[in-house]
């Protein structure tokens, strides 16, 4: 019996080599990849997120590059996923027909349809800088239960963006009151829209609602008691009452889980996976307006979501 442990013994650690040899070949390899980050102008803003997500996905590459430095898109690998920032950086990649994975951030729906059309080029995904209606419509409904009206200013080429609305809030027992407003320096249409509807909602149209108008447009909702929500952080610190919005950290969560999975399954577009909200507490004590803290709102509204 003696004899026979050391043998028994040699035989089990041979057992056990082999098992993790087998396992090791049926485990898919994970396979490095280069993401190219790149944006038109300065690239120094882009840092930070660059080292952010290189911290996320240790087994990538991931290399800034001004976009006027970038070689031709036909000359670089297939395997490259290209990240770009900005609507500037959209049209320079829609100049070439073909280049690797692109995934694109920092652009609304606003400037990808005017930039796109109807095109859906493969292997290119839209991470939208909207804020995705259904939060912004679930946040109003939270923060004002008594409102039925939603009222949408849209300019001529923001108007596509009513029908998601209107799909979205049907489901929520709200009814879109859309109003065209071509001119900006005409005062009249916010009149109009305030007059017929409890609510202003703001679409991410910066024709619309940028600093120019943001003085226009505060002073005359407000000025009938009417609340404005969205559509960014942003506007909500220039004096909107709240909004949803995605920072880096939840970009990059997006962005890691899109690049685990390969090109063709990308979306054509997505928001965010994750939020936050930020609210103004100022604007609610002038409004009657009771604002649960942004964590709380973030919370419910999180509870089911679907972007």
């Amino acid at each position: 019996m003696t004899r026979n442990r050391p043998r028994s013994a040699a035989r089990r650690r041979a057992w056990i080599r082999r098992t993790l040899l087998l396992l090791c070949l049926l485990t898919p390899q994970v396979q490095a990849a280069e993401l190219l980050l790149s944006t038109a102008g300065d690239t120094s803003a882009l840092q930070r997120f660059g080292n952010a997500l290189a911290a996320a996905r240790p087994a990538d590459r991931v290399r800034i590059v001004a976009l006027n430095e970038i070689p031709p898109l036909d000359q670089i690998p297939a395997t490259t996923r290209l990240i770009l920032f900005g609507h500037a950086a959209l049209a320079w990649r829609l100049d070439s027909p073909t280049g690797p994975p692109t995934l694109m951030l920092q652009v609304s729906k606003t400037q990808a349809r005017e930039a796109l059309g109807e095109r859906q080029p493969a292997n290119f995904s839209m991470l939208w800088q909207d804020p995705a209606p259904r939060r912004q419509l679930r946040l109003l409904k939270h923060l004002l239960p008594n409102v039925t009206r939603v009222g949408v200013l849209h300019h001529p080429h923001s108007e596509f963006l009513i029908d998601e609305l209107r799909q979205t809030a049907s489901g929520l027992g709200l009814e879109i009151v859309a109003q065209n407003w071509p001119d900006t320096r005409d005062n009249q249409p916010v009149i109009r829209v305030l007059g017929v509807s409890d609510v202003l909602l703001a679409v991410a149209d910066d024709d619309l609602y940028n600093p120019l108008t943001a003085k226009t447009l505060l002073l005359t909702s407000y000025g009938q008691q009417h609340a404005l929500i969205g559509p960014s952080a942003g506007f909500v610190r220039a004096g909107s009452l709240a909004s949803t919005y995605g920072d880096q950290d939840d970009w990059l969560a997006t962005l890691d889980q899109l690049l685990d999975q390969a090109p063709a399954q990308w979306p054509a577009g997505t928001y965010s996976n994750t939020f936050k909200v930020l609210g103004n507490p100022q604007v609610a004590r002038a409004l009657g307006i009771t604002l649960p803290s942004d964590a709380e709102l973030a919370r419910h509204l999180a509870q089911g979501d679907t972007p």
